[in-house]
């Protein structure tokens, strides 16, 4: 994929100096702090051509841009075949997630995101609220109890991972003894989105696609058998119906909105509540102050999700020739969006590097336009039903060291390990 113009290609210095920055955000070190990767790439230009062709996007306005713009795509399943190796996208684990929401453009997108409406809006949180407000309590007991026990207690295993799998099953009727196993698969198959996954990283994702198929093959037939009163129940009656004479087309359809807005939920969910406590906790006087003014949760976890962002990359591709931010680009030419760059790009949000509560600056960590994640609202909602809960209950909390992270992602942010102490 080349660029359309009179533009060169980059020199051999720049190559280099990309592939450090990579190389250092897939170390331990990078994964605890990326800053200095996206200062570096940002620093580079607002649009910096990577080694295989394609270009990283690092500035706040052109990321905008490309989310919104209809002049920007999703990789769906026809551009794969365009293709010249689509050998990689031909792995059972690409070709799964290509039929979501995350990579179908209009018109299949609109059709289904306008039958989707708003899932998680106010009036569906707020009847999730006592669900929340219960499987909250609990985690926190466990937490308690462990503290109690051994003086420290990892906040990943006993509360972040479990908030989100629990909520998501009970919205969509996922029975709890299932969870664990849901949440397995889902962080085998996040491989397949990683910009450059291993052969056996793919393997583990197409042996969790399997498992994934089984599972909600399996939900999907139970429940129409014995509808419920849930969202799945409504999803299998509206499409049901809308492809009355295609039963296929409805089994697709229902298959991927059930699997992806399950897995979709639990990786950056998980992440998201992991930062925002550990910032909320971390310095003393910073819980006390959340403590005496908890209108302010709500700015935590937007500075969070701008500080810290969960997802580091997201992928787009030109659906013609184009110029981003001064740079000519060609039809199909991908670009891949950098949320933590753009969000630290010192033009959008002054002393980037600064965790301020109260700067309400600006991010994009959810997206924008046509693919904004459908699950920003409960996130936001579960992370702060959790975060007053804990600064309530644990007025000591804090964290006992920096968190742990799995150093093989370049895409979705993966923390496996907080310990914290009181």
């Amino acid at each position: 994929m080349t660029a359309v113009g009179d533009i060169s290609g980059p020199t051999v210095s720049d190559r280099r100096a990309v592939v450090s920055l990579l190389r250092h955000l897939r170390s331990p070190e990078g994964q605890a702090d990326p800053l200095p990767v996206w200062e570096g790439l940002r620093s580079m230009g607002d649009v910096v051509r990577a080694p295989w062709g394609a270009y990283f996007v690092t500035s706040f306005e052109a990321c905008s841009q490309v989310l919104r713009s209809r002049n920007w795509l999703v990789p769906d399943f026809a551009w794969q075949e365009r293709q010249p190796d689509p050998r990689r996208w031909q792995e059972l684990a690409t070709q799964e997630l290509t039929g979501t929401l995350s990579r179908i453009n209009a018109p299949s997108h609109t059709c289904q995101r306008r039958a989707l409406g708003n899932p998680f809006d106010r009036s569906t949180l707020e009847g999730l609220r006592p669900a929340i407000a219960r499987i909250v309590t609990g985690l926190l007991d466990d937490l308690e109890d462990r503290l109690r026990a051994d003086g420290e207690a990892d906040f990943v295993r006993t509360v972040a991972e479990l908030l989100p799998v629990r909520t998501v099953g009970e919205w969509l009727g996922i029975p709890e003894e299932h969870h664990a196993h849901v949440l397995d698969f889902a962080h085998r198959q996040a491989y397949a989105q990683e910009l450059f996954p291993s052969k056996e990283q793919l393997a583990q994702a197409g042996q969790a696609t399997l498992e994934m198929r089984a599972f909600f093959g399996e939900l999907i037939r139970e429940r129409r058998a014995r509808p419920g009163n849930d969202v799945l129940t409504g999803w299998i009656h509206h499409w049901d119906a809308r492809y009355a004479d295609d039963p296929e087309a409805a089994a697709r359809v229902i298959y991927h909105l059930t699997m992806f807005i399950t897995i979709a939920s639990l990786e950056t969910s998980a992440v998201l509540l992991t930062n925002a406590v550990r910032h909320a906790t971390e310095e003393p006087a910073r819980a006390e102050w959340l403590r005496e003014h908890p209108e302010h949760i709500d700015d935590l976890i937007e500075e969070t999700l701008r500080y810290d962002p969960p997802v580091w990359l997201n992928s787009h591709v030109a659906a013609d020739d184009t110029v981003l931010a001064g740079t000519p680009l060609a039809k199909d030419t991908t670009v891949h969006i950098l949320y933590g760059a753009a969000a630290h790009d010192p033009r959008r949000n002054p002393d980037p590097h600064v965790f301020d509560i109260l700067r309400d600056g600006g991010h994009i960590t959810f997206g924008s336009g046509p693919h904004y994640c459908l699950g920003a609202p409960l996130a936001r909602f579960e992370a702060r039903e959790a975060i007053a809960r804990i600064l309530e209950r644990f007025p000591t909390l804090r964290p006992a060291g920096p968190p742990s992270y799995d150093n093989s992602r370049l895409v979705f942010r993966r923390i496996t390990s907080l310990k914290v102490t009181v």
